[in-house]
């Protein structure tokens, strides 16, 4: 349960501070050479000196790499982080750092040609806190965690960019594309908007998001309204409020307790709300929901089936 709490405090906090299961795939054989049109600035605007080859890579985030998995880079990966441990295609057994306290002497002594580091490592408010990994000649790209779609795109092609496969990220985007405009599609046709509720953190500290975050898009993707729209970013929420906007349909992405479901229909009070009475109460996949990554596309479809059952 203990992993399950810090998971979630890592989703939340990542979901607050950057207005912020199962991978897709990869292409085999991939490798990264240096180009022309590889960037010269990190995803913060950092300065990046890029090494005409790389072999080897750390990393830290598990947004970073899902993707890195999907554009063919797994078996590049000889370190990663906690949180990323349940991402298929990469090896069993390779070292797992700190993504808050990143150990430099091991990233150092791993010797990787590049580190992609989530921004959730600069949570100290530190502007380079590996520094000595660079000073050491190991390139370091930032990744901040995005929190629109579009943004999560563009993280994509820069990732692919980095390792000299524009194409492959253009695939991957692709991919995403054709989906988000099937869905898209379906939920501009429903005229009778449903009202959704949807829970990251659960009592006593209720946790939420209005828009400006890539799951607000998604919630309107499918032609729902969330009820907390009119507010910006992730957001802590009330009792109160809840059961004064009365949402038709509630999800949860909260995977710590036995049973999310059932902790939610037996809250003091909540027996009034319509999505209780209804049953239309629905668990959503928390790595998929949570983390900016092509894998939104698959809690795109969770949240699609769980809101309008007979359209999708």
């Amino acid at each position: 349960m203990k992993k399950g709490v810090t998971i979630l405090l890592y989703a939340i906090s990542t979901l607050l501070l950057f207005t912020a299961c199962g991978n897709l795939g990869s292409a085999p054989g991939a490798q990264a050479t240096g180009g022309a049109d590889r960037p010269t600035a990190d995803r913060e605007g950092f300065p990046l000196t890029l090494p005409d080859r790389i072999d080897t890579i750390i990393s830290l985030g598990p947004s970073n790499t899902e993707v890195l998995v999907a554009l063919g880079f797994g078996d590049m990966i000889v370190a990663t982080d906690i949180f990323s441990e349940d991402v298929a295609g990469i090896y069993p057994g390779i070292s797992n750092l700190s993504v808050m306290d990143p150990d430099l002497e091991a990233i150092i002594g791993l010797d990787p040609d590049i580190v992609f580091i989530t921004g959730m490592a600069r949570i100290a408010g530190d502007e380079d806190p590996l520094r000595l990994v660079s000073a050491a000649g190991i390139s370091v790209v930032y990744m901040p965690s995005s929190t629109s779609i579009e943004g999560i795109k563009e993280d994509i092609r820069f990732m692919a960019s980095v390792l000299s496969a524009p194409e492959a990220g253009d695939e991957l985007v692709a991919y995403m594309s054709v989906e988000i405009d099937r869905i898209r599609e379906i939920g501009q046709t429903i005229t009778d908007r449903k009202t959704v509720y949807f829970e990251i953190s659960p009592a006593p500290h209720l946790f939420s998001f209005g828009s400006q975050t890539f799951l607000n898009e998604m919630i309107e993707l499918v032609g729902a309204t969330n009820i907390f729209a009119d507010r910006e970013g992730w957001i802590p929420v009330t009792d109160e409020v809840i059961l004064q906007l009365n949402p038709d349909v509630i999800l949860t992405s909260v995977n710590f307790l036995d049973d999310p479901v059932g902790e939610i229909m037996d809250r003091p009070g909540w027996d009034s709300l319509s999505a209780v009475q209804n049953g239309n109460i629905h668990t959503i996949d928390t790595a998929s929901s949570n983390r900016p990554s092509h894998n939104i596309i698959l809690a795109l479809r969770e949240i699609a089936r769980a809101v309008y059952p007979d359209q999708f």
